[in-house]
């Protein structure tokens, strides 16, 4: 537990590099594969570099970086090429095409799973459905395909169903079946708790009474002596299941507090990566019965989730399911994600820049690559130190319980 309030109030002592770096890593990842699948969706899988510069905001490359700099970098997967009139396009290289193909038959054959995954996020849900924009946010966190809301949503029957409850042609998501097995929480069966007696599918969510797997950075020695009893008696608190009925929880109390840890538990279990960028988690406040302010509620149990502030939109990881910087349980998407990692080379080390005045083919002021040889194969980004004022320790600062407002 601690009393921040802020993540940029957090001491940095008190980060974890390994999950720092991981962020960093995957955030690469991320761009790159933005890139290739809206090449893949172009009728000959090319495009015009300078039409990139529209998608600018979506892989974070501000101006004066070009993106012809940028994807020259990962050679790999991508290539360009002028035609007879000078301007330069970007395709995808063979292997990407093959990777790509992998992509889609990793994403089928485990399809199920993600349509599981997404039947579970609707019955924790208040109404059990949610809007289908909403979702599309976790898209590529569940593994579910580019077809998501137009055709694959509709393979499921059975599961969920699209709906248009108004006339504001807003589309929602909404649960058709219960399933009672998925009603176990991830915790649950790592405790083995299901009732004697009583198999899954009779099991009914309830009250439950399960500690969470905590794991502190190694530097957060003195956490138990000051917050020992707390934390004991957080795991030992009774709570709701995240797919039991919470409507009749009083926002605010202590009931509500674990409950939404649980959920926000469940659902960072569910994710390929066992992370999530915490702006996609604030669209289901209402609909998972969670609080208005869900930061705090992260930062305060820092035991079991770990925020990292690496870029302009937070990421929050399920800090059970990584050992150092790597995963513990690698799914076959992401085994696929490391695949993909491993050409676009990125190793961590930072490349020299300078500001370049002449413009390319795509427009604008260019960033200009400084390297000690010509090789341009490895993407490597730095991981550069955050001008943050040094607070003192929070965990000594207040030890009374955090003020977690209610949704509004």
């Amino acid at each position: 537990m601690t009393t921040s309030k802020r993540v940029q109030d957090r001491s940095k002592k008190k980060r974890v590099h390994e999950l720092e770096a991981a962020t960093e890593k995957w955030k690469i990842t991320s761009k790159i594969f933005f890139l290739m699948e809206l090449l893949e969706e172009e009728p000959e899988m090319v495009i015009p570099v300078r039409s990139l510069s529209h998608y600018r905001k979506q892989i974070n490359l501000p101006k004066p970086h070009r993106i012809s700099d940028f994807l020259r970098k990962t050679p790999k997967l991508f290539e360009l090429y002028k035609d007879r009139n000078g301007v330069l396009w970007c395709g995808l290289t063979q292997k990407a095409e093959v990777l790509m193909e992998e992509h889609k038959r990793v994403i089928e054959e485990n399809e199920d799973k993600a349509a599981e995954y997404v039947s579970r996020l609707l019955m924790m849900s208040v109404d059990k459905r949610v809007q289908l924009d909403k979702i599309a946010h976790f898209r590529r966190d569940f593994g579910l395909p580019m077809d998501f809301r137009t055709h694959w949503v509709h393979k499921y029957p059975q599961l969920f169903r699209v709906v248009k409850p108004s006339l504001d042609d807003v589309e929602f998501l909404e649960l058709v079946s219960w399933n009672s097995e998925w009603a176990i929480t991830e915790n649950e069966k790592k405790n083995k708790k299901i009732v004697e007696g009583v198999t899954e599918t009779e099991h009914t969510p309830g009250l439950l009474s399960l500690p969470f797997p905590l794991k502190f950075p190694a530097n957060f020695k003195r956490v138990h002596s000051y917050y020992g009893e707390k934390i004991k008696m957080f795991q030992e608190r009774t709570y709701l299941s995240p797919y039991a009925d919470a409507k009749g929880l009083k926002p605010g109390s202590l009931e509500f507090d674990k409950r939404a840890v649980a959920v926000m538990h469940e659902l960072l279990s569910f994710t390929v990566e066992k992370r999530l960028v915490t702006d996609h988690l604030t669209h289901f406040r209402w609909e998972l019965v969670m609080p208005q302010k869900l930061m705090r509620l992260l930062l305060k149990h820092c035991g079991i989730f770990y925020v990292s502030e690496r870029g302009k939109r937070f990421s929050v990881f399920l800090t059970e399911a990584y050992d150092g910087s790597e995963l513990i349980e690698k799914s076959p998407l992401f085994l696929w994600r490391e695949k993909l990692l491993s050409l676009v080379g990125y190793r961590g080390r930072k490349k020299k820049f300078e500001a370049d005045s002449d413009s390319d083919e795509e427009g604008g002021d260019g960033l200009r690559l400084l390297q000690s040889d010509s090789d341009v194969e490895d993407l490597d980004v730095e991981l550069e130190q955050q001008d943050t004022l040094e607070y003192k320790d929070p965990l000594l600062e207040d030890d009374s319980e955090m003020d977690v407002r209610g949704i509004s």
